[in-house]
């Protein structure tokens, strides 16, 4: 458990990391998703979950955003429970691919996306959720987000996603082609829009730190108890993140930052720290990768500084460690 003294040296670190990449040059934006989301530059939110239920926030940690490809992870996760490991894999791969989530490649050897964190290989995931229709493949997926989250009233933003359904050639074209290989079936018009509800969800950085802990946690949301996602699904999932999980730039992700994570398009990231905590960050000005800035440049200094890759020295750990008791202060 984490004690007062504990939270409150964990708090005056993170805000100290907020000021100073809030303040921090924006020479490696590049732009904004959507362009209009550029009057909203300076918005910027982080919060931290730990598996014991402490909380942390500092910031614009209440702002709405739409999950975009954040919604990947959890679909996934949704996925795997209604088919299992050995028929999702069937379907789509863990592989990264290497190349920008929206491009049009496959894992021809094996005739199926690379991985559910690129758009081929979530638009197959999407698929796989269980549903008599598109309203109900849709509300098992709110439902099941809402227990992620704790939020009774998440839902989807109707406004944002009729824009995404009236910009979405792409995605219609990859389900054509992948349904002409035969690595999709079905109805494609309630595929993309079950996809694409998913992605319109709005969530706040505070939700999406909760989010992230209940996968740390072992499916359990640690605020309501409620279970999200079974345990033995756990593993697949936050091992594709750390693999898969930061687009094209997952491999440098990886290397520098180390902790399994997700982001999306509109500007959040979503960390696991299995065991630990989870962490939620919003701003939306994004490198070429289409990666949040702010927020890739404060999760590698939480890690340089506290230990935080899963392949670092536990002994170099400081903040990782704050579901135990005797936090160090430095």
């Amino acid at each position: 458990m984490v004690d007062p003294t504990e939270r409150q040296i964990v708090q005056e670190q993170l805000e100290e990391l907020h000021r100073r990449h809030g303040s921090s040059p924006f020479d490696d934006v590049v732009s904004y998703y959507p362009p209009e989301a550029e009057a909203d530059r300076d918005l910027f939110g982080v919060a931290g979950t730990n598996v014991d239920g402490t909380c942390w926030s500092i910031g614009d940690c209440s702002v709405r955003f739409p999950l975009h490809s954040v919604s990947k992870v959890f679909t996934y996760a949704l996925a795997l429970e209604d088919h299992g490991r050995a028929e999702v894999m069937r379907n789509v791969g863990v592989e990264p691919s290497g190349d920008p989530f929206n491009s049009i490649t496959f894992d021809e050897a094996n005739n199926r996306p690379y991985n559910p964190m690129i758009n081929a290989g979530a638009l197959v995931a999407a698929s796989l959720v269980d549903g008599f229709d598109t309203r109900d493949q849709v509300g098992r997926i709110v439902d099941r987000y809402r227990r992620y989250t704790g939020n009774p009233d998440l839902d989807v933003d109707r406004a944002v996603l009729d824009e995404q359904l009236a910009n979405n050639d792409r995605n219609i074209g990859l389900c054509y082609l992948m349904r002409s290989l035969g690595m999709l079936h079905g109805d494609i018009d309630r595929t993309v829009e079950v996809y694409l509800s998913a992605c319109s969800i709005t969530v706040t950085a505070a939700e999406l730190s909760v989010m992230g802990a209940t996968l740390a946690n072992g499916g359990v949301n640690p605020l309501t108890g409620e279970r999200a996602v079974e345990r033995s699904h756990v593993r697949d999932v936050v091992s594709v993140m750390m693999s898969c999980g930061m687009y094209d730039a997952a491999g440098t992700w990886a290397t520098e930052v180390g902790i399994p994570a997700k982001s999306g398009v509109s500007g959040g990231i979503v960390c696991v720290l299995p065991e630990y905590f989870g962490l939620g960050t919003y701003s939306p000005g994004l490198d070429v990768h289409g990666n949040s800035v702010r927020g890739v440049n404060l999760c590698r200094e939480l890690s340089e500084t506290f230990g935080l890759h899963v392949f670092a020295d536990p002994a170099e750990s400081v903040f990782g460690r704050i579901a135990q008791p005797g936090l160090p202060e430095g």
